[in-house]
C-alpha cells in the first residue's frame, strides 16, 4: 500500500502538468467549439451556437478538400517512411565498411528542427537558386516550380517529411529487430524458411507491436502538420498544400472565427482517432487469425 502511494506522488507532478497543459486547453477548445466568437466582430463576445459549427463543416468543401490532402499527403509519405525505414533497418542489422558514420548521417534530419527542415527545403527548392531545380532542367530537361505547380508542391512537401521522418521508422524499427530472438529465426532457417517465409511468419509477427506504434505516432504527426509545410510553401499554390493544420490556423486567426477553428481542431482530432482506432482493430484481427 505504501509503495502504491509512493509511485503516485512520484507520478504527481507529471500528472498535474499534463493537466494543465493537455486536459485544460482540450476541455477549452471543446467549449469554444459550440460558440460563435469573433473577436473583431460589432458584436464582440461569445455567441451559443450548438452544434452549428460543426453542421458547418459537414457543407464546407475547403475543409472537405483540406482533409482530403491530409489524408492523401499522411498515406503516402507514412507508407513511404515504413518501407524505406525497414530495408534501411535491415541494412544497418548487417556490418559493411562507414556503418557508423551512415547511421551518424542518417539519424541527422532528426536533429532539426521542423520549421528549420521547411526552410532548408526552400532553399533546396528556389528556382535559379535552389540546386534541386537547377540539376532537374539540365539532366532532365525538367521545368520544376514548386510555386506555380500543385503537383510539384505535394510531392515536395511528401518528400520532404520522408527525409524528416524516416530516421526515426528505421530507429523504432531497428530497436525491434534487434531485440527479437535469435533462436526463433536460426531454427525456422534449419527447417528450409527462405527469406519471404523469415519475414511473412517470423519477422513481420515479432515486429508488429513496434510497427503499430510507429505507425500510430506517424500517423498522429502527418496529419497535424504545420510547420514544415507553411514554411516550404505556405499551403499554396493555391490550395495545393493547404493541409487541415493550415486551413485551421487560416480560419482562426486571419478571420479570427475561433468557434469555427475550435470546431475544425476538434473534428481533426476526432478523425485522427477513428484511424488509429480502425488500424489497430485491423491488425488485432489479422493477429488473431494468424
Amino acid at each position: 500500500m505504501r509503495s502504491k502511494r509512493t509511485g503516485w506522488l512520484l507520478l504527481a507532478p507529471t500528472l498535474i502538468i499534463l493537466f494543465i497543459v493537455g486536459f485544460l486547453p482540450f476541455l477549452y477548445v471543446l467549449y469554444v467549439g459550440f460558440f460563435d466568437w469573433n473577436v473583431f466582430s460589432q458584436e464582440a463576445g461569445m455567441t451559443f451556437a450548438g452544434v452549428n459549427n460543426y453542421r458547418r463543416l459537414v457543407f464546407d468543401t475547403d475543409f472537405l478538400n483540406a482533409v482530403w490532402l491530409t489524408l492523401r499527403f499522411t498515406a503516402v509519405s507514412v507508407l513511404s517512411q515504413l518501407v524505406l525505414g525497414f530495408l534501411l533497418a535491415q541494412l544497418l542489422t548487417r556490418d559493411f565498411p562507414g556503418k557508423s558514420f551512415f547511421r551518424i548521417v542518417h539519424t541527422l534530419p532528426l536533429m532539426i528542427a521542423p520549421i528549420v527542415v521547411g526552410a532548408i527545403w526552400r532553399l533546396l527548392t528556389i528556382p535559379g537558386l535552389g540546386p534541386v531545380p537547377y540539376f532537374l532542367d539540365r539532366w532532365f530537361g525538367f521545368d520544376y516550380r514548386i510555386g506555380q505547380f500543385a503537383d510539384h508542391a505535394f510531392i515536395t512537401t511528401v518528400l520532404m517529411d520522408i527525409w524528416h521522418w524516416t530516421p526515426f521508422v528505421t530507429l523504432t524499427l531497428l530497436a525491434g529487430l534487434t531485440t527479437m530472438p535469435i533462436e526463433v529465426t536460426e531454427a525456422a532457417r534449419v527447417d528450409g524458411a527462405n527469406r519471404w517465409q523469415l519475414f511473412r511468419y517470423i519477422t513481420l509477427p515479432l515486429l508488429r507491436p513496434v510497427i503499430l506504434t510507429t505507425l500510430f505516432i506517424r500517423i498522429m504527426d502527418g496529419l497535424r502538420i504545420v510547420d514544415e509545410v507553411w514554411m516550404l510553401t505556405g499551403g499554396g499554390p493555391g490550395t495545393a498544400t493547404r493541409y487541415v493544420g493550415i486551413h485551421i490556423w487560416r480560419v482562426v486567426f486571419p478571420k479570427t472565427d475561433y468557434g469555427y477553428g475550435s470546431a475544425m481542431s476538434i473534428l481533426t482530432l476526432y478523425f485522427t482517432i477513428v484511424i488509429c482506432w480502425l488500424l489497430y482493430v485491423s491488425i488485432s484481427q489479422k493477429r488473431s487469425s494468424d
